[in-house]
């Protein structure tokens, strides 16, 4: 096989790869968007009428905490798999193993298996604050006065050097795999996993806004997801994290005040 063949194999199946974790993407936010009207008309039948009558019950606590890590496990794909792309991209373009199909996949994979871990954590705050009566209504938000006080702490915590930390690692594709190369299929699952690690350090209390703007509402998902794939795709500098993070004690401090 010539190179540039080998080269035109490479390239469809780098695509086959990226097409790939874009549908199981769009898969996650249909049940999304099936989820949340759902939620708002509590009708209908099957599994996702089953979850959300569970996540109406947080008395219930087994029913309840096993639909509600499902539904941010769902979430969490949905979300991050665009801020994801950047990296599997570059992983599949600089790999040459004989299984690289196969490694990219399972680099996704680990990555998904940091985010499943954060989700597991997610949905226990999310059954205490509904517990509690903190959150309400379908859409499983807080009132005026908690929403306010977590974006004060989401702004506050974008202007701290940890963040800037994992996300200077979440905006370096080729300066992450440099550091942090192994080899094969443990190899690829491992460097999946500390990737996502590294994310979740830079966006757990971005995630945290989903109950501000409710734990079942599609645009709020989709507000964050943008969000986050911004912060890693705009020139390099320290607004990048910063002015945002002023703006959302600004409106931490506006909600506070109209409250």
């Amino acid at each position: 096989m010539s190179s540039g063949s080998g080269l035109n194999l490479q390239s469809i199946e780098q695509r086959l790869s990226l097409a790939a974790l874009l549908a199981v993407a769009a898969i996650a936010w249909a049940f999304l968007i099936a989820s949340e009207a759902a939620m708002d008309t509590m009708r209908g039948d099957g599994i996702v009428m089953e979850m959300m009558w569970a996540m109406m019950s947080p008395s219930a606590t087994g029913p309840y905490l096993a639909s509600a890590a499902a539904m941010w496990v769902v979430m969490m794909i949905a979300m991050m798999v665009p801020a994801v792309l950047p990296m599997t991209s570059v992983y599949r373009g600089i790999y040459r193993g004989t299984s690289a199909q196969l490694d990219t996949l399972l680099f996704a994979s680990g990555y998904f298996l940091g985010w499943s871990a954060f989700s597991l954590l997610a949905a226990a705050l999310q059954w205490w604050l509904h517990l509690s009566g903190i959150l309400h209504g379908h859409r499983l938000d807080t009132g005026a006065h908690v929403a306010a006080g977590l974006l004060v702490v989401a702004g506050i915590y974008q202007l701290t050097p940890f963040k800037e930390a994992c996300l200077a690692r979440c905006r370096s594709p080729l300066g992450y795999f440099l550091a942090h190369w192994r080899e094969g299929h443990a190899g690829a699952i491992k460097m999946g996993l500390r990737h996502g690690l590294f994310c979740i350090g830079c966006c757990w209390m971005l995630m945290l806004l989903m109950f501000a703007g409710g734990a079942m509402s599609v645009a709020t998902m989709a507000a964050l997801s943008v969000f986050i794939l911004l912060e890693r795709v705009v020139p390099n500098g320290p607004w990048a994290s910063r002015l945002p993070g002023v703006a959302m004690i600004v409106a931490g401090a506006v909600l506070t005040i109209r409250a």
